[in-house]
């Protein structure tokens, strides 16, 4: 459409890019696009609503659906409502400083990638008023993730460590021996093993960490203390984990498995029909179905 031309699409997609360059972990959807108004400010159609849906501004369903390209492309990541610049998406921004022939080269590598996944494309994919179906599940998904978050961070700490955490657990098929006593920060909330009467190796210890900051090196440095030769360590920390903390876990002879929020969450709908009814009241999903028409993840 004449009022979102190819030039105006690219300079919202490297305001995008702008923005995440700076951020190796990516940062939510909604976080990136109010960022991006201070930096490509909309225009007076864009700051607009769709005519028949009041209240919908056009801009953030144009930055969306804008980005399917760049993720197609390999430039974008999106998860769980985060996104996340590629190395690619990071060479192309630095390479590709024009925004008409950014927008040109990532439509390029889209048209490239759906001809050879033998995608049809039902979109057009210059006109984003016509596109709303494509970015759906995008959007769903993102609330989804949101409202998860949200529950998570409300829900009382001693009811995620000791109930939450272990029906999981219960539901991979290992048997909590222990669990910490509320107010206890021995290092070692949960105590784990593979059978029933604890005679089988290996021993499982687990740290739970519901706070706001990411885990970093002194964290995990402290848990480790704590894994004794032929033991298992366990460490979920909900933040995730710097990228120090990261790297000392790698390079540790011994068998550490880091978790964050994204991790355990997939473990838990992997494992959801078998964790105890007490545990899944607390953490209750349901799965929601789409009609596919355009994938935008």
């Amino acid at each position: 459409m004449a009022e979102i031309t190819r030039k105006r699409t690219g300079e919202l997609l490297r305001g995008v890019f702008q923005i995440l360059s700076g951020e190796p972990d990516g940062l939510p959807a909604r976080d990136v696009l109010k960022k991006l108004e201070s930096i490509v400010p909309p225009t007076t159609f864009e700051k607009s609503d769709y005519p028949n849906r009041p209240g919908v501004r056009r801009f953030e369903k144009i930055v969306r659906f804008a980005t399917v390209s760049c993720v197609k492309a390999g430039w974008l990541e999106k998860s769980k409502g985060r996104w996340i610049l590629t190395e690619t998406g990071k060479t192309a921004f630095q390479t590709i400083p024009d925004p008409e022939k950014f927008r040109r080269e990532a439509s390029r590598l889209y048209h490239a990638w759906a001809e050879t996944n033998q995608e049809i494309d039902r979109s057009d994919e210059e006109n984003p008023e016509e596109s709303r179906t494509s970015v759906s599940f995008e959007n769903a998904n993102e609330q989804a993730w949101t409202e998860i978050e949200e529950h998570i961070s409300k829900m009382d700490p001693y009811d995620f460590q000791n109930k939450v955490i272990p029906g999981l657990l219960k539901g991979m098929g290992y048997h909590v021996a222990y669990t910490a006593p509320p107010g206890a920060d021995g290092g070692v909330d949960i105590v784990a093993y593979p059978d029933p009467l604890g005679t089988k190796e290996p021993t499982i210890k687990i740290s739970v960490r519901r706070r706001v900051q990411k885990a970093d090196v002194k964290d995990l440095r402290e848990f480790l203390s704590r894994i004794h030769p032929g033991e298992v360590g366990i460490f979920i920390s909900v933040a995730g984990f710097t990228s120090d903390a990261e790297r000392e876990c790698r390079s540790d002879q011994r068998k550490i498995r880091l978790i964050d929020l994204d991790k355990l969450f997939d473990l838990w709908v992997e494992h959801y029909s078998k964790i105890p009814e007490s545990s899944r009241k607390l953490l209750s999903i349901k799965p929601v179905w789409f009609l596919e028409l355009g994938n935008t993840e």
